[in-house]
């Protein structure tokens, strides 16, 4: 369960804010009433900042790559688009 914290608490009790993103999930911190930092756990961080692939490389990964697909275009006219 995501917790906020105001910064001077989770400064005095910063080892409860790290146990609790732990076991509970991230954990935001306020200063002035404004949410500035979020603390999560180090395999929540990885998870979320793990290693980023181009458009090609994510198509090249999906389990149709090589299939012979036969995709039918719509063959109606396009309509008008004003651009103005």
């Amino acid at each position: 369960m995501r917790r906020t914290w105001q910064l001077q608490d989770a400064k005095n009790r910063f080892s409860e804010v790290v146990n609790r993103a732990l076991h509970d999930g991230p954990q935001a911190v306020t200063r002035h009433g404004k949410e500035v930092v979020v603390v999560v756990s180090a395999d929540e961080f990885r998870q979320a900042s793990g290693p980023k692939t181009s458009l090609v490389e994510f198509f090249k990964g999906s389990p149709l790559y090589g299939l012979d697909l036969k995709i039918k275009r719509n063959a109606s006219r396009s309509r008008e688009i004003d651009l103005e």
